[in-house]
């Protein structure tokens, strides 16, 4: 009994690291996406019953276990109690099975809902820009951009999205061209966050509208939501969060109500926060937050 309550403990502390039932801003944490429990019903590496059986087991590929250790899910005694629990999902199939081997390259393996990179060459990172650095790899120009920053990088990096060259804050860049396809795609509706400076005052109907749709040259656009952060005379700070990605947005859908931005952050993508990062520097996304924004997109 003592040696199972140990198995049991060690699993829960990595279970409540990657964030069980935490959210982003998004309301769509890894919960939402559906809980890696073991259904009921269900033998070892099968779907519940009415689907199809799935065999993911591969003869010649690497244990379970072992993907899970050298991908940092924690020791390899604790990856077999996470398996043995029923909190590994190989390619949409619970697996109990310790004895189950799979191919990193070409299988995707959650744990508690969430997705773990097993690509070691897949790089995936925060970047503060800093505000006269224009969003993109490389300038014919010359202009500072986001490529300079990241020199130090080998791998060939992608941006995920713009900034004006105006604007400063949170921005995504991998090499992972399937999460950042996802990202950008309208209809998995990110949430960005943003804080603004603006002329004052702000009347207090300002949420209202913002939150019912402001109608622009190129359609109607709505925050999703909208708050007063702080207020001084002739001018306020506000926040806004809205998974729109036309381009200006933010300083189009202001300037409209008019509240033209004087100056104007990202400050967070779905789970991602830019926090106290000084502009210029960027840091890998830790495990947990990468899982969340994978879950976010359906990954």
């Amino acid at each position: 009994m003592a040696e199972e309550r140990r198995r049991n403990h060690k699993a829960n502390r990595w279970g409540s690291g990657i964030g069980r039932g935490q959210q982003g801003t998004s309301g769509r944490g890894a919960s939402a996406r559906g809980a890696s429990r073991r259904p009921a019903g269900t033998q070892r590496g099968e779907r519940p019953v009415g689907q199809p059986a799935v065999d993911v087991h591969v003869a010649d590929g690497v244990r379970l276990q072992k993907v899970l250790a050298q991908a940092g899910v924690g020791s390899r005694r604790t990856c077999e109690d996470l398996i043995a629990a029923g909190r590994v999902r190989v390619d949409d199939v619970v697996v109990t099975e310790l004895g189950l081997r799979v191919d990193p390259s070409r299988q995707a393996v959650h744990v508690d809902g969430l997705r773990v990179v097993l690509d070691e060459t897949k790089v995936y990172l925060a970047l503060n820009k800093p505000l006269g650095v224009v969003s993109t790899m490389s300038d014919p120009q010359g202009r500072p951009c986001i490529g300079d920053l990241l020199e130090q990088h080998a791998h060939r990096l992608y941006h995920v999205g713009r900034l004006d060259v105006d604007t400063e804050g949170l921005i995504l860049v991998t090499n992972d061209g399937e999460l950042a396809n996802r990202l950008q795609h309208p209809s998995w509706e990110v949430p960005k966050t943003y804080l603004a400076q603006v002329p004052g005052p702000i009347p207090r109907d300002l949420g209202r509208r913002l939150r019912e749709g402001v109608e622009l040259e190129d359609g109607p656009v709505k925050v999703d939501s909208f708050r007063l952060v702080d207020s001084q005379p002739g001018r306020a700070l506000v926040e806004l969060v809205l998974h729109e990605g036309r381009n200006h947005i933010v300083r189009r859908l202001l300037a409209e109500v008019g509240h033209p931005v004087e100056q104007l952050v990202r400050t967070r993508i779905g789970p991602v926060l830019l926090g106290d990062m000084l502009p210029g520097r960027s840091r890998a996304l830790a495990r947990p937050e990468l899982g969340r924004l994978m879950a976010d997109v359906g990954l």
